[in-house]
């Protein structure tokens, strides 16, 4: 099979945020409209002016590795187990999505059929463990031979990409890529070129907790770029895109994987599909700052379709970048008018941030599954929080309410700090399409 004739689908989720670890759960409090928002519980320095996020750092990870027994096989359970053991936060979240979706696409326990030198891995996202390097420094300054003894490998983003691969047994290309909050995309953007030009049957795209130092929210509150003024005491308020007092995106923990694989892969061995992958674009605004550019969205969304061949009528629900920064959810709106033209009022649109605050690196896979799941339950879920509707915001934003519809083609954005896009486009699969 050619190279271009290669069509991709996914065949599997893993999730892990503060209203759900699950597929079912998950899905369940985003058409319920629950805000994963709560106050910062690893924040200790009060000088920090942002108290909120959605925060899982007091996760029971053993809990849940005890959960997966029975679900992996006996070889796979035993490394999650004793890799997860000493790992990093961040990095065992990564290792339990990963095998979470593992276990959903119907791969577990039948390693054997498969030939791990044709599993790629691909991790989204940089400076990961935030975190554990800022605690083993400060520990470093006080008595040197106390920090942890495998700092020097387990602070690196790549040991995310090791310890998946060890864990589920790929020794396919396995990496990290970078791209602010566009970081998942880019790293599906990869897998897609993984299966379609190097060989592999499948890829595993896994977008990591971004595990914030007490210093990285205070930073992003000095720029102005993340809200801390109105909702302090107010948690589950402060994520509002849309919403004409909105203030500023809402950091959050958050973590997901997807299985992408070869259509006829899936089918040999009947694995069931979610969505088929159509294409992911990626393009620069050519500036370093972290200001939105609806002409960079706009050109990065008209260049996907075009590499897909699909037509702007035929998307029918954008699953939006939207982060409740006030500059931010207008950017976006207008690149999708100028886009879509008239059909842009046609268009079901919803923000995900709206109840899981911004996830970071890895929004566009924890977005992803939200989308997928929508797109198989036939209910959107609302965009919360919408008060008093930004006017400039006309668009049909799910506000404040699920609704019932029935995905066709999603188109999945996001943009990075740095002007780094990077869109997607899914289909609902057609069997009839073979």
């Amino acid at each position: 099979m050619s190279s271009q004739a290669k069509r991709i689908v996914v065949t599997g989720m893993g999730i892990n945020t503060p209203i759900g670890d699950n597929l079912d759960d998950f899905y369940a409090n985003l058409i319920a409209g629950k805000s994963a928002i709560t106050r910062w519980k690893f924040l200790k320095n009060p000088e920090v002016y942002s108290k909120v996020g959605g925060d899982l750092s007091e996760y029971d990870a053993k809990a849940k590795v005890g959960a997966l027994k029975g679900k992996l096989s006996a070889a796979t359970h035993k490394r999650l187990r004793q890799l997860t053991k000493k790992a990093p936060f961040s990095t065992k979240i990564s290792a339990l999505v990963a095998a979470d979706a593992w276990i959903d696409a119907g791969l577990a326990g039948k390693e054997e059929s498969l030939d791990p030198t044709r599993q790629a891995t691909l991790i989204g996202g940089h400076n990961l463990n935030e975190r554990y390097f800022a605690s083993n420094y400060e520990t470093f300054l006080d008595e040197p031979d106390y920090i942890d003894s495998m700092a020097a490998l387990l602070m690196l983003d790549t040991d995310h990409a090791g310890t998946v691969c060890e864990v589920i047994g790929c020794q396919g290309a396995a990496y990290t890529l970078g791209g602010a909050c566009a970081s998942a995309n880019v790293a599906l953007r990869s897998a897609i070129d993984e299966i379609r030009h190097h060989d592999h049957d499948l890829a595993l795209v896994v977008g990591p907790v971004l595990d914030f130092s007490q210093m990285g929210p205070h930073a992003m509150a000095l720029m102005g770029a993340i809200t801390f003024e109105s909702f302090n005491d107010e948690p589950a308020r402060a994520s509002r895109p849309y919403d004409l007092h909105r203030e500023g995106f809402v950091p959050s923990h958050g973590a997901a994987c997807l299985v992408l694989e070869e259509l006829g892969h899936a089918l040999e061995r009947g694995a069931r599909i979610y969505a088929e992958v159509l294409g992911c674009t990626s393009t620069s605004d050519g500036s370093h700052l972290p200001s939105p550019s609806t002409e960079g969205q706009a050109r990065t969304i008209t260049r996907l379709l075009r590499r897909c061949a699909v037509r702007p009528e035929d998307v029918d629900f954008v699953c939006a970048h939207a982060t409740s920064t006030p500059l931010g959810d207008r950017s976006e709106v207008n690149a999708i008018k100028t886009v879509f033209g008239d059909h842009a009022t046609k268009l079901k649109v919803n923000a995900p941030k709206s109840m899981l605050g911004h996830t970071c690196w890895s929004a566009p896979a924890v977005e992803t599954v939200a989308g997928l799941l929508q797109m198989r339950g036939g209910k959107l879920h609302p965009s919360i929080n919408i008060e008093t509707q930004d006017p400039e915001i006309d668009l049909d934003v799910c506000a404040n309410e699920a609704v019932d519809h029935e995905i066709q083609v999603m188109l999945k954005n996001s943009f990075g700090f740095g002007g780094l896009n990077c869109c997607a486009l899914y289909r609902r699969f057609d069997p009839n399409s073979l």
